[in-house]
């Protein structure tokens, strides 16, 4: 996998993403989903954009590229926590920040192809290691680390008690995920049927979290 050239290929394509990237990402969505990574070719997502072998080529150099960068595509849609996110929440109580970045998982769940992806990523990492890698590098893993800011931000201002801020977002979103997130990837039918409402899933995760991590009532905040 030509890593390095590659991404950054896909990286300035994504800055300045045209029509033709458009429907380029749009069909190699599609095709990667519905068929795995390695029945996808240049000449498959051309086809299905109506574009060249060579527009596609030129934009993106290899089919690796393209599927970084339709990963990238997929995890913008994701509407939770960046750094403009924790700026926006300074002031929010810790139940306000808990319950806005659940609903934003479950958002994320329910509108977007994350199912399809994470079935995609899971069929296809023990043969090729690297996609689960990539999926991780450019979305889960940036979502785990602006969440995990949130709570530092929420530590500082006293309104958690928390002495591993990533350790703490990562079992929130496991909270929030084992309901709403696994089971569909999983196509676990039963359970899926019988699973709570998903506002049951979001206000019981803030309570429990707020169970461990919500500070005696007179502590004072932590220093930055």
């Amino acid at each position: 996998m030509e890593t390095r050239v590659d991404d950054v290929r896909a990286t300035e394509a994504g800055r300045r993403r045209s029509a033709s990237d458009e429907k380029i990402l749009a069909a190699a969505k599609e095709l990667f989903l519905a068929g795995g990574y390695d029945h996808v070719t240049l000449e498959h997502v051309a086809e299905r954009a109506g574009l060249s072998r060579q527009t596609v080529y030129n934009r993106f150099g290899s089919k690796e590229a393209v599927f970084r960068e339709t990963v990238r595509h997929h995890w913008s849609a994701f509407a939770g926590p960046d750094r403009r996110f924790v700026e926006h929440v300074a002031g929010a109580s810790a139940e306000e920040v808990l319950r806005g970045f659940a609903r934003s998982l479950q958002r994320f769940a329910a509108e977007t192809d994350q199912i399809r992806f994470a079935r995609l990523v899971v069929t296809e990492s023990g043969r090729l290691p690297w996609i689960a890698d990539e999926f991780h590098r450019l979305g889960k893993g940036p979502v785990v680390a602006a969440f995990a800011a949130a709570l530092d931000d929420l530590v500082r201002g006293g309104r958690l008690r928390c002495p591993d801020t990533y350790l703490a977002a990562r079992q929130f979103m496991g909270l929030v995920q084992e309901f709403l997130v696994w089971p569909r990837v999983m196509a676990f039918e039963e359970e899926i049927a019988l699973q709570p409402d998903a506002e049951a899933v979001v206000e019981e995760a803030v309570r429990t979290f707020l169970a461990r991590y919500a500070p005696a009532p007179d502590s004072p905040p932590r220093s930055a």
